[in-house]
């Protein structure tokens, strides 16, 4: 589970990634902190490479989703970048 603490003791970059579901489709995902120790989760396809979903992927809006991917404490939560 992700804790504020350790948000703020990483490194700015991707910290996970994965395969899951989004609706109906398969997808590949990174979960990124930013440089103020915020975060987000960006997707794609399965092709991508995890760079290219940093890059150029489309971001996670969900609650559920994103506390699927990535188990979080509500103030790591908080820290997510919408």
């Amino acid at each position: 589970m992700l804790t504020l603490q350790q948000l703020k003791e990483m490194k700015p970059g991707i910290f996970a990634s994965g395969i899951g579901m989004d609706g109906r489709n398969e997808i590949r995902w990174v979960a990124t902190r930013g440089d103020i120790y915020d975060w987000a989760i960006y997707y794609g396809r399965l092709e991508q490479s995890n760079e290219e979903i940093k890059c150029f992927g489309d971001k996670l809006h969900s609650e559920d989703k994103i506390r699927n991917f990535v188990p979080c404490e509500d103030e790591a939560f908080k820290r997510y970048r919408y």
